[in-house]
């Protein structure tokens, strides 16, 4: 340390090599960096503070010498008497730090396990959403014997996020392979993740329909799925248990049968719960009478209203119809379309003119169309109607009507009841399937239409002007097939179809389409996006009699499920199957079929890329 601190004085006073000679003239010049270079020094080491030893003794400055031997025992002196606790100081602090350090890790090896711990609990006790494992299954579910009806829904009767099967069949005189004992019908609930059975119910008659809906909108109350049979039988069940909760006397309906299934109505007696109304028809047409049902108990909201009514053909509706203002109108017709006022059905019903605030309501662009003679009949549409649905009208909370008729079909604006366009076809007969083909946001339509024998024409009509968009023949041996559609998050639609085989090759080859075996159909996609292709996902042998489509929107998938009846012989019933598909699965899997020679022909690699970003959204509310 001397040594250290004569090289420090040395060198800004530049001495002479003598630790004896020292240059008073030369020192003058730095005595002020010299200085504040000893006290930093001195004061590292525990030496002079402020110019002073720490008794208060100024060193001489008379030599080198003495100076540089003064300051070596100072200095010893200070190290060993001036900070006499120092070593037990740092053995105090260096335990102290020891401690902490201790403890922080401590709390931190804690806090992990307790993590850890906790991880692995939510891990066990909290479930994981189901996975829809089985995209593809198929179930067997004995003999049918009955009608052409072929009532099929999907519902989340388990609240497993997945959408289940509900069907009704006619079993055979042998009884069912479910095992109920020869029921006159059976509904039947399937499992929508691996087909399995989750409860059935017996009927007293074949079921015309199955609709599962809330009655409680805006409650957490469970799925309620109102069964319409072809005669006389209308009731509701519990979907998760399959339990009937009530079921209409059919002493109600007089000597009419349901002429249609029941349909759902706003609340009319104030209770919570949204009520029905249900179409009764004699013997004759005319004899024809509406009956308000309570959605709570099933018990009539009143007497039959009767009315006369004329028309040729089958019948439309009834449907319900609510305009921008909020005004109910029942729609109905013998090939035609007349519409009643609710609030005169629930006048004449309760016998009073006093009305709940839902049908104090009145549409005056509806008013204008009643009758001369102001019946309560509005004329909507009467030359040979076939078909009516409703479609979402776009950036408007109602809805248009679309009319399939003899001579084609005609789009109504649902406000003030004025075409908005008509196409003229013939051979439409069965029930258009709405869908977003083009980018305009406004709903388009797939139509089938029979063209020859055994050949159909697929076409997709725009929901906006009414002109044909794309078109296709394909062969195909069924009468009636059902068409569906499937919405992805970019606002388009997928629509599948049901035909023969197709040849998987250029339409200028010679291959001859529908040279498969008879019997054997498939089921075909359209991409808006690829016009000139359809995908050929599945096939199926026997008859396809209903097929709907649900959204898995956890995974965001979509699932394609049919009701298929196989070949039957004389004294033996059709086996039925239904069958579930996952489309995303479907569409990596699919054979690419060429409609339309394009140039140049889009790559397989690109095909596959954006068919493997496809996802679907349930938007069935705006369809």
């Amino acid at each position: 340390m001397a040594t250290v601190l004569s090289r420090a004085l040395k060198l800004p006073g530049k001495k002479s090599p003598d630790l004896g000679e020292y240059d008073p003239l030369t020192q003058a010049d730095s005595d002020e960096s010299e200085d504040d270079l000893v006290l930093n020094l001195q004061q590292k080491n525990g030496g002079v503070k402020n110019g002073k030893s720490p008794l208060g003794e100024v060193p001489e400055p008379d030599s080198d010498a003495e100076a540089v031997g003064a300051a070596k025992p100072h200095l010893s002196e200070v190290t060993t008497e001036g900070y006499p606790s120092e070593p037990l100081g740092g053995l105090e602090q260096k335990a102290t730090s020891s401690i902490v350090s201790y403890v922080r890790t401590s709390v931190f090896l804690l806090t992990l396990v307790i993590s850890m711990i906790l991880v692995l609990v939510c891990a066990f006790l909290i479930p994981c959403p189901p996975r829809d494992l089985h995209s593809t299954w198929s179930r067997h579910l004995g003999s049918q014997r009955g009608g052409d009806l072929s009532p099929l829904e999907l519902a989340d009767v388990n609240g497993d996020g997945l959408r289940d099967v509900l069907l009704s069949f006619v079993t055979s005189r042998n009884g069912s392979a479910i095992g109920v004992s020869r029921p006159a019908a059976i509904l039947v609930c399937l499992s929508g993740m691996n087909g399995s059975t989750l409860w059935l119910s017996p009927l007293p008659e074949e079921a015309r329909d199955i609709t599962c809906l809330d009655l409680m909108p805006g409650s957490v109350a469970e799925t309620i799925c109102l069964v319409s049979g072809t005669h006389k039988m209308l009731s509701a069940f519990n979907a998760t248990s399959g339990k009937a909760i009530w079921t209409l006397n059919p002493g109600y309906l007089s000597n009419g049968t349901l002429a249609a299934p029941g349909v759902v109505l706003p609340d009319l007696d104030e209770d919570g719960v949204r009520d029905l109304v249900v179409l009764a028809i004699g013997g004759l047409q005319a004899d024809l009478c509406f009956l308000l049902v309570s959605g709570r108990t099933g018990s009539p909201l009143g007497r039959p209203v009767k009315y006369n009514v004329m028309g040729v053909g089958d019948l439309i509706g009834p449907q319900v119809y609510v305009t921008t203002n909020g005004a109910v109108y029942i729609l109905f017709g013998f090939g035609n379309i007349q519409a009643v006022a609710l609030r005169d059905i629930f006048v004449q019903a309760q016998n009073r003119d006093s009305l709940p605030p839902s049908l104090q309501i009145e549409e005056p662009e509806w008013e204008k169309r009643r009758s001369i003679n102001l019946s309560e009949f509005i004329d909507i549409y009467s030359d040979g109607v076939q078909l009516l649905q409703m479609v979402k009208a776009p950036d408007s909370n109602c809805s248009n009507l679309l009319i399939t008729a003899r001579q084609g079909l005609i789009l109504l604006h649902g406000q003030n009841l004025t075409p908005s366009w008509t196409l003229s076809l013939q051979g439409l007969n069965s029930q258009p399937t709405p869908g977003y083909f083009t980018d305009d946001q406004t709903l388009d339509f797939l139509l089938q239409i029979q063209d020859g024998v055994g050949m159909k024409k697929m076409m997709v009509v725009d929901g906006d002007s009414g002109s044909v968009t794309w078109s296709y023949h394909a062969p195909c041996l069924m009468k009636e097939t059902p068409t569906t559609s499937a919405v992805t998050s970019d606002q388009k639609s997928v629509f599948l179809f049901w035909a023969e085989g197709l040849s998987a090759v250029s339409p200028s080859s010679d291959a001859v389409p529908g040279s498969e075996p008879l019997g054997l159909h498939h089921l075909y996609l359209l991409h808006p996006a690829f016009p000139s292709i359809l995908l050929d996902l599945a096939n199926a042998t026997g008859t396809v009699t209903a097929s709907e489509v649900g959204i898995n929107d956890l995974w965001k998938d979509a699932f394609y499920v049919t009701r298929t009846t196989g070949p039957s012989w004389e004294g033996h019933p059709a086996p039925l199957v239904v069958s579930k598909l996952s489309l995303r699965w479907a569409l990596m899997e699919g054979q690419v079929v060429q409609v339309e020679d394009t140039a140049p022909k889009i790559g397989r690699g690109e095909l596959r890329r954006f068919l493997s970003r496809i996802k679907f959204v349930d938007l069935s509310h705006q369809i």
